[in-house]
């Protein structure tokens, strides 16, 4: 029998998984679209899991979470360790690369910087607040230009004189976008003007202030696109190492992470069973937390959001 490692990373846009042994070794993975959902968004990633490893002698033994709704599914899974994004990016990526001092991550609609010394995170920062510069902007103006965002960088390269844009917002990206368009740019040099304002927009923004310094790995969903990949090396003058799997490194570090907790018993017929969360006002201080519920087949399994102790909720 292998003993393996679930690790689950639940995004706005979307849902990453992988199942390693334990040398780090990939066994299996799977990656979907959220679609407002985490809870179905899990449950579907865990029957592609399960797929991938019934032939094979696999017992799932530990299990981590991390990313937007990591508290959530971590109650659904029974996780053994539940760990915010700059963590569980680290440890993947450094699993990988060990030498990585800076971490540039795009994802669906935030994106993040991990500084890294000695194999140590010593500095972050993210951007939360405003989908400009992420993979919802890159996927709205790909439909406004009637252009498959899959394609975007293949056409940015054969751009010769990439348009300015300004993508400090997407209101103001758009308007930029509309008059460009208008005067007469070409889609390829608009194309490469947005992969080039998505570059720029990060590094003034989120990087602000950062000392960037190489080896550099770009991951994220939008580290898939070529055109941003080749921005990034353009301002900063080196090359940007990517990976296949940059978009499970959270997952992947999860994982990782749950190999250094006590194991636990996990069962694919989780996916079968219902979860429903409630929200409550908790109303015993002048806190009035937000109290979320989580309950399994009716009954409550657990419960967060509380900042004191008198607004816990006894399962």
């Amino acid at each position: 029998m292998i003993k393996g490692y679930l690790g689950i990373d639940i995004g706005s846009i979307s849902t990453k998984a992988v199942i390693i042994d334990a040398d780090n070794n990939i066994l299996a993975s799977s990656y979907l679209w959220t679609e407002g959902n985490p809870i179905g968004a899990v449950k579907k990633v865990l029957g592609e899991l399960e797929d991938s490893i019934k032939d094979k002698d696999i017992k799932i033994v530990g299990v981590g979470t991390t990313g937007s709704a990591r508290k959530l599914i971590g109650s659904m899974v029974n996780a053994n360790i539940v760990k915010n994004e700059i963590t569980a990016h680290a440890i993947g990526t450094l699993s990988i690369y060990p030498e990585i001092r800076t971490i540039i991550e795009i994802g669906g609609q935030d994106s993040k910087i991990i500084l890294i010394k000695d194999g140590i995170v010593v500095d972050y920062a993210m951007n939360t607040l405003c989908a400009a510069g992420t993979g919802a902007f890159l996927s709205s103006q790909a439909k406004r230009l009637g252009v498959d965002v899959k394609d975007f960088g293949k056409i940015a390269l054969t751009s010769k004189n990439p348009a300015k844009i300004a993508a400090r917002c997407t209101v103001f990206a758009e308007s930029d976008l509309v008059h460009k368009l208008q005067t007469g740019n070409s889609k390829e040099d608009i194309i490469a003007g947005l992969c080039e304002s998505v570059a720029n927009n990060y590094l003034n923004n989120v990087a602000r202030g950062k000392k960037i310094e190489t080896p550099i790995i770009f991951q994220g969903g939008v580290s898939k696109n070529i055109g941003v990949k080749k921005a990034f090396e353009k301002f900063l003058d080196t090359d940007i190492i990517t990976d296949s799997n940059g978009h499970l490194m959270g997952a992947l570090g999860v994982a990782i992470l749950a190999k250094n907790e006590e194991e636990v018993n996990f069962d694919f017929n989780i996916i079968e069973k219902d979860f429903t969360t409630t929200a409550v006002n908790c109303g015993r201080c002048p806190n009035n937390c937000e109290i979320i519920c989580v309950k399994e087949n009716g009954r409550l399994i657990d419960s967060y959001g509380n900042r004191c102790e008198r607004g816990v909720i006894s399962k």
